[in-house]
């Protein structure tokens, strides 16, 4: 009998966390080597309610846990990824600080559905250039007024610009000086090991999308503006960990079609998942912005500047925006289950194990906790 057909009152409002439990129960997951016990199970994906703030600051967040944790799995793809940095060029002189953070625990805990880790290495590199992206030309002290014309030959990096005979060398030359442009197009030529065209096309959009929203937040810098909140959140749906979530098919060894993925109702339930994701991150990455030159942007930030509260009072409230999101994917994704393919379904569980990776991970990555 398949999982719908388990499923009884079809308006009833389904436990999407159990639906995960039971979606990835059920699917094989790609994986190149034995790696150990995953942790998967219904009891693993309940979500816990709201506890007291905890020793880091940040309140109990509706969210579910991780559905796996596999410190052995996650160490290897860490290892392959600070390798791989070295080798691109990216974080020179500070490839301790990207082993420290272990972005490749971040990619086992976010993909459960795969134990192999070349696929977890492949969305891995995707993400630290991506990160890189943010870090070199955004952050660390970066000139605002520089930002377009890094980012327009970043994304030609990942969509090749083709360019007349007489100038292909040259650029190509341009191309390979720039350690973030030489990342972004290795990690997609290993995408494409894995990944179908119309994944690959699908994270070009959502990296495009991305730099636009980088230069909005540039423009910001550029003019000291402080963002309203819905500003500040509906820049959020674009500056946020859509193009990483993007990849669960990819990395789990299936393919959403274009059109579902595509779907108004399955764009929104996705992109205020992301939202909630990046929300995590905003409220993590206070402590490491605080005491940064110029405008501090991140939710608890916006909110207390611009609704006149406290900053205490900016973290709760923030904690509440990104728990409705998450409580709204839970019942829309449910009802998307209900009548999407199986690779919709798949797809759609996927998202919620991204969200509780993401949680597990951010609370205990160095990137953002000093202790």
């Amino acid at each position: 009998m398949s999982l719908l057909s388990r499923m009884t009152a079809p308006t009833a409002r389904h436990d999407v966390a159990q639906l995960v439990a039971a979606l990835l129960a059920e699917q094989p997951r790609p994986r190149a080597v034995p790696t150990g016990p995953t942790g998967l199970g219904t009891s693993a994906a309940r979500v816990t309610p709201r506890r007291e703030p905890s020793s880091d600051g940040v309140p109990e967040l509706y969210c579910p846990p991780a559905l796996r944790d596999d410190p052995a799995l996650g160490r290897e793809v860490n290892d392959r990824l600070v390798d791989w940095a070295g080798e691109v060029g990216i974080y020179e002189g500070r490839l301790d600080h990207v082993r420290a953070a272990d972005f490749g625990r971040l990619m086992m805990l976010a993909h459960p559905d795969s134990d192999d880790p070349d696929r977890l290495l492949a969305a891995g590199k995707c993400a630290l250039a991506e990160w890189a992206t943010d870090d070199y030309y955004c952050d660390d002290g970066a000139d605002p007024e520089q930002l377009g014309s890094h980012l327009g030959p970043a994304y030609a990096a990942i969509d090749p610009a083709h360019l007349p005979l007489r100038y292909a060398a040259a650029w190509q030359k341009e191309v390979r000086e720039d350690p973030v442009r030489v990342a972004l197009r290795s990690a997609l030529e290993h995408l494409s090991r894995y990944a179908e065209p119309s994944q690959l096309a699908r994270l070009r959009h959502e990296v495009a999308v991305l730099f636009v929203a980088y230069g909005q937040e540039g423009s910001w810098r550029s003019r000291g503006h402080m963002p309203t909140v819905p500003e500040y959140l509906a820049h959020r749906q674009i500056n946020s960990f859509l193009p990483c979530i993007a990849l669960a098919d990819a990395v789990g060894g299936y393919a959403l079609t274009a059109a579902e993925y595509g779907d108004p109702r399955v764009r929104r339930a996705v992109t205020m998942a992301a939202t909630a994701a990046t929300l995590v991150n905003d409220l993590y990455s206070m402590t490491k912005e605080h005491g940064t030159s110029g405008v501090e942007f991140n939710l608890p930030t916006v909110i207390a500047d611009r609704e006149r509260c406290s900053p205490r009072e900016g973290i709760e409230r923030s904690a509440e925006v990104h728990d409705e999101l998450v409580r709204t994917y839970e019942v829309e994704a449910a009802a998307l289950a209900l009548t999407g393919s199986p690779q919709l379904r798949r797809f759609l569980a996927g998202v919620w194990a991204w969200l509780g990776g993401n949680r597990a991970w951010h609370s205990g990555s160095p990137r953002y906790n000093s202790a």
